[in-house]
This record gives structure tokens, sequence and C-alpha cells, in this order.
């Protein structure tokens, strides 16, 4: 019955259950969700799935979505939020698809500024949507490939953080993604369960300096690699 009468919607949870879902498996990670904070993440739920319907955003299932539906796109980036270096730090994410881990750890640490780049014209209007309707400041969307960006010179060392999910990790990427940090600034991966060992060759400045798990039950990681150069 419950499924019949709301078919029309893109998720079969209430915005009710959907917070008490992310409530409980923020807190099985260790993480408080402030009510506030839950509402957000809700609505960022609800959109992606809205817009699932017209572009594959995601493979994982939202109009009912599981346990790993809510830990991988909502309390990764949650837990990857405490190492952020400062909570005004500059952050661009590369491949942004369907906004994780970029949204939430927008959401989770609100004093950031963000940049979301997404090649595909269609996938960046979504973002670019889901900033105007969560009201996310300091956030820009690009809606072209990562390696464009660096044709200008403003880019180049400019931020804090580089965050990659669900993209390729090969040397020629690293090296080209370096040229958008700081001296000390770094890199966050998001690994699967067993993809953390299949890292290329770093080659210095950039070094690993950190493993940290994200959702026990997934076995998933963030690896934290850090630039050693110089201003």
């Amino acid at each position: 019955m419950k499924k019949t009468a709301t078919l029309d919607r893109a998720i079969i949870l209430t915005p009710r259950e959907i917070r008490i879902r992310l409530v409980r498996r923020a807190r099985r990670a260790g993480i408080r969700l402030s009510s506030e904070l839950a509402c957000s993440l809700a609505a960022d739920l609800e959109l992606l799935a809205r817009w699932n319907r017209k572009i594959n955003l995601t493979s994982l299932p939202l109009v009912e979505p599981t346990d790993e539906t809510f830990d991988r796109l909502m309390i990764e980036p949650l837990v990857a939020a405490r190492y952020l270096p400062a909570p005004d730090c500059t952050v661009i994410d590369v491949g942004s698809g369907g906004g994780s881990p970029a949204i939430p750890l927008k959401l989770a640490v609100p004093t950031i500024s963000l940049r979301m780049v997404e090649s595909k014209t269609r996938k960046a209007a979504f973002l670019q949507e889901a900033v105007r309707q969560l009201n996310l400041g300091a956030v820009e969307v690009e809606a072209a490939r990562f390696e464009e960006l660096l044709a200008r010179p403003q880019m180049h060392e400019a931020y804090d953080v580089a965050t990659l999910r669900a993209v390729r990790v090969e040397p020629r990427m690293l090296n080209t993604v370096q040229a958008f940090l700081k001296p000390q600034g770094r890199i966050f991966l998001f690994r699967a369960s067993g993809s953390a060992g299949d890292l290329p060759p770093m080659v210095p400045p950039l070094r690993w300096e950190a493993t940290h798990p994200l959702v026990e039950s997934l076995g998933s990681q963030l690896l934290v690699l850090k630039l050693d150069r110089f201003a």
C-alpha cells in the first residue's frame, strides 16, 4: 500500500524516514548528525533520486535506498570531513558526477570553498541545480575536463585539497592533479574495499601520508596523499 501511494515520489521513504536512516548510519560511523545537517543531506538524496530517473548519476539504488546507498553517498564523505586540513580550506573535486563526496562534504563543513569539475554537461547541470536548491555558498561548478582548467593561471596551486572518487587513478592523472594544489596540499582518494593497494607509483614531491577507514561494513578507505612542495 505504501509503495502504491508513493509511486510518484523519487524515493519510497518519506523525508522523515530518510533522516532517521541517515542519523542511524552516521551513528554507526561515530558521527552525530544535527537535525539541520540531516535535513540537508536528505534533500540532497531526494534531488539526486529525481535526477537519476533521467540521467545516470549513480548505480546505487535510490528509489528504495539500501544501507550501502546511505553509507557510500553520504556517510563516507562525512567521515572524510574529519581529515580536512582546516574548516576554511579550498577543495576541488575531480569528476564530481552525482555530487558525492563533494556536496555532503560541503554540507558537513559549510565554510570550505568548493569547486566541482564534471565534463558531462547533463551531470554538471544537476550539480548546478543541487547548489541552487541546497543554497550552497562559495561553490563553483565547472562543465569541463579538469585538465582544461589548467589553462587558467589562477587555477595553479590554488587548492588545499583535491578529492577523487570513481575515477581511474593513473600516474598522469596524479601529476596533473598536483598542479591544482598549494604547497603541502593533499589528494583525498576514496577507495572501495580491496582497491587501496592498486595505486600507481608516486613520484616526489607527492607521497602517501595516511590511510583512514571510512565505513567499516564496506571496508572502504580514504587514502591521503600529500604534496611536499615548498613555496
